[in-house]
């Protein structure tokens, strides 16, 4: 997991800064916790962890009050999370993870993404098994944290894996699991950075260099996308 964990982290990162617009895309995730529990993150778990991950990315507050309080509003009526599944160029596989207000829109844009690299979407479940689903937390790590005892303390939270990477401790676990190992971080007063659920492939592909920006060509597409918040694949390491 841990080698996973850096080429997911090193190709997010590449590929966020690309991103065009990327305050809004965690907007909309605010705001759709929000309208689904209610606007007091104290109350609202989802809403917790949207608001969390938005500060790490410094999303100023204003934004953030502001993504609260279009939950009320009409825009935010027919805001819903979708995911799409598709085959690229070489044969990656791919997850789409989207939030939008118009989803006829969205599948159409994603669509053509896949069509202009000679690849295709694929039913919806076709690509489940070929992938694992974990909750992942990024935590602050400090001197006083023993990972050893850390990492006892938190196997029957669920924990499959926990490593450290510079500051950060990065705790792992099926994605059922998220909210115990949550609560299990909070008690052991962790900080906790950020947290949400992740796709990894369960047999990584290496391509080409050739391949790859191929590949990438198409990612680049999809990911300036307004409505994509996460895309998942089965690339290794190349």
């Amino acid at each position: 997991m841990g080698r996973a964990f850096e080429y997911r982290r090193t190709a997010k990162e590449k590929r966020w800064d690309k991103m065009s617009k990327v305050f809004p895309k965690l907007g909309k995730l605010i705001t759709i916790a929000a309208k689904e529990g209610g606007p007091d993150p104290e109350m609202n778990a989802k809403l917790r962890h949207a608001i969390l991950n938005a500060k790490a990315e410094n999303m100023p507050k204003e934004n953030i009050e502001a993504a609260i309080k279009r939950a009320s509003g009409k825009e935010a009526e027919s805001m819903v999370e979708v995911v799409y599944e598709g085959k690229g160029p070489h044969g990656v596989l791919v997850f789409v993870e989207c939030a939008t207000d118009n989803t006829t829109r969205t599948v159409a844009n994603v669509k053509s993404y896949f069509n202009k690299a000679g690849g295709a979407l694929v039913p919806n479940g076709s690509l489940e098994f070929m992938f694992s689903r974990k909750a992942v937390f990024e935590c602050r790590y400090t001197e006083e944290i023993d990972l050893e005892e850390l990492e006892l303390e938190l196997i029957d939270a669920g924990l499959e894996e926990i490593d450290q990477h510079e500051e950060l401790v990065v705790a792992f676990a099926d994605y059922t699991y998220f909210g115990t190992m949550q609560q299990a971080l909070e008690r052991l007063g962790i900080e906790i950075l950020k947290a949400n659920l992740q796709r990894f492939p369960t047999n990584p592909v290496s391509f080409s260099e050739e391949q790859m920006a191929e590949i990438d060509k198409m990612l680049d597409k999809i990911e300036e996308d307004d409505d994509v918040q996460a895309v998942y694949t089965n690339i290794g390491e190349t």
